[in-house]
């Protein structure tokens, strides 16, 4: 028989607009002769639908949808769609088979994720019946997303006669998280003995982005099918057995993976926002640099406008860098001096500083003051700012609130110093629109005279691996020296990571591509005298 994988990009509310694409992945599938279509997890209203699920409303309207769905679909389809379930016996997570214009059967979902980027618990109520149907002359059952992701549900679709399993999943990307799925879904196979096909949405949402790559693995735990990722698509299986053929993808490296994230998620993130175009500060610094080529390959030339913002202590080969990669680029590109802005700060404020030494109040005024022109350019042009500051900065407050933080969509929010080096190498792999010069000097706000990162902070290869322990796997500072990095270092380290809490909570959202993002993932409190730094005392 011929199954189809509908692996396509919805979005979270646009019930009618996803309907709509159902119903055409629903017509093309059918008229490629195949008799079972599975799509995403929560395809009807997109994924994560959050607190809307809580709203009668939009579960009626999800409902009123699923019905609409199965009128106009083939009739001879077997059709598998996702969407919250209001019952008198709760709110669920499900899914469920639309076969000959009616509702077949709906399948609960087991496991709801309460961890990371996920709280299913607290919205959800969880099934615990199995669900198999058949189709083709092939028994299927049915998990959703995370009932894979632990024993139970398999067992429980294998032991009510199902030969294959079926599940359609909302898995956010982050990076290697292909390889964690295909030693899942292994799992589940030592556990029940069911091949799988595994349907992942694709796609931008807010801090989330979805890569597809979607998959099938046999009995005998072989991946045999895998679909591309970052790529909307009709893919089909044909299934013979306890086996099945399709299309066979490799993975990516970390690199691709990671630039095709954060383009997909600014494509995504502008476009369901309904902005016009995005406008960013173009510094001649390596960070600026990388976020204009992400713009630039997820919007096209035309809708990026690159400003560059000079001060007394911007650099010519600044300025120069500045020009050539917009020109590579083709993009717009004006240069807007805070000189004066500055001066009229500081002519103002000097008789409150009166007695008062420079210091770094003047160097956030100046980020501040590039800050207000960017906004006002987005205000008067409809635009999106995008930040340009990475995670290491972020991590550390090496970022000035209402200045380089003031924006919509933080870029490189999720990304350390050292991947950011990493991406743009890859990218001029591809062609060369980073100019090499920018790559190899010294990073540098430009803030003061002769000033340079590794002023106030360690090196990126060391301050990345510390943050690294504390921020994503949570080691003590004492395991964190442990692993042999200067103990002064380390209490620094985790000293500003801890005071700087305050500041992202006041940053705009960024794409996720590590398994613990400043957002979503790691919620620590500001208020806070925990300070796991004094242990090194």
């Amino acid at each position: 028989m011929k199954l189809a994988v509908a692996q396509i990009n919805l979005t979270v509310g646009d019930i009618a607009g996803n309907t709509g694409r159902l119903l055409a992945a629903a017509h093309e599938a059918h008229a490629a002769g195949a008799a079972l279509l599975l799509t995403p997890e929560m395809s009807i209203c997109g994924y994560p639908a959050e607190d809307l699920v809580l709203r009668r409303d939009f579960c009626e309207a999800c409902a009123a949808a699923l019905e609409k769905i199965a009128d106009e679909a083939p009739r001879e389809l077997a059709l598998i769609v996702g969407y919250p379930e209001r019952t008198d016996d709760g709110l669920f997570n499900a899914a469920a088979l639309l076969r000959g214009g009616r509702v077949e059967a709906v399948y609960r979902k087991h496991h709801l994720p309460n961890h990371s980027v996920f709280d299913e618990q607290r919205v959800f109520d969880s099934g615990d019946a199995p669900c198999v149907f058949s189709c083709g002359g092939v028994n299927f059952g049915l998990n959703i997303c995370g009932d894979i992701w632990e024993p139970g549900p398999a067992t429980r679709a294998l032991e009510a006669g199902a030969d294959w399993l079926l599940v359609p999943n909302a898995s956010p990307f982050h990076l290697n998280k292909e390889r964690e799925r295909h030693a899942v879904a292994r799992s589940r196979l030592v556990e029940a003995g069911l091949p799988i096909v595994y349907a992942n949405l694709v796609g931008g949402q807010d801090e989330l982005v979805f890569d597809g790559a979607s998959f099938a693995v046999s009995a005998g735990g072989e991946v045999v099918v895998q679909c591309p990722a970052w790529r909307e698509g009709l893919f089909y299986l044909d299934i013979a057995g306890n086996s099945c053929s399709g299309p066979r993808h490799g993975l990516q490296a970390e690199e691709a993976a990671a630039y095709d994230a954060l383009v997909l998620a600014v494509r995504d993130y502008v476009g369901k926002n309904g902005f016009k175009g995005v406008h960013l500060g173009l510094s001649g610094g390596i960070d600026s640099a990388l976020t204009l080529a992400i713009a630039a390959d997820a919007l096209g030339a035309e809708r990026v406008h690159a400003v560059m913002m000079p001060s007394d202590y911007t650099a010519s080969i600044s300025l120069e860098d500045s020009r050539d990669m917009a020109q590579r680029l083709g993009v717009r590109y004006s240069e807007i001096a805070i000189g004066p802005i500055f001066d009229a700060f500081v002519a103002q404020l000097a008789g409150e500083f009166a007695g008062r030494a420079a210091d770094t109040t003047e160097e956030n005024l100046q980020a501040r003051a590039r800050g207000t022109l960017l906004m006002a350019l987005s205000n008067k042009f409809g635009s999106l700012v995008l930040t340009t500051g990475n995670k290491s900065e972020m991590a550390t407050g090496y970022a000035t609130l209402y200045g380089d933080m003031a924006g919509g969509f933080a870029v490189l929010k999720d990304v350390s110093k050292i991947l950011v080096y990493r991406l743009a190498n890859y990218r001029n792999s591809l062609s060369a629109v980073i100019p090499q010069r920018i790559i190899d000097r010294p990073p540098s706000a430009e803030l003061r005279p002769d000033q340079t990162d590794q002023d106030s902070l360690p090196p990126y290869d060391t301050l990345d691996a510390i943050l690294a322990a504390y921020v994503e796997r949570d080691l003590a500072a004492r395991d964190i020296v442990a692993l042999g990095y200067d103990a002064a270092i380390v209490k620094k380290v985790i000293r500003m990571v801890d005071l700087a809490e305050y500041k992202r909570r006041q940053a705009p959202p960024g794409p996720r591509i590590t398994p613990r993002n400043f957002g979503k993932d790691r919620r620590y409190p500001i208020t806070s005298k925990y300070r796991p730094e004094r242990e090194l005392s």
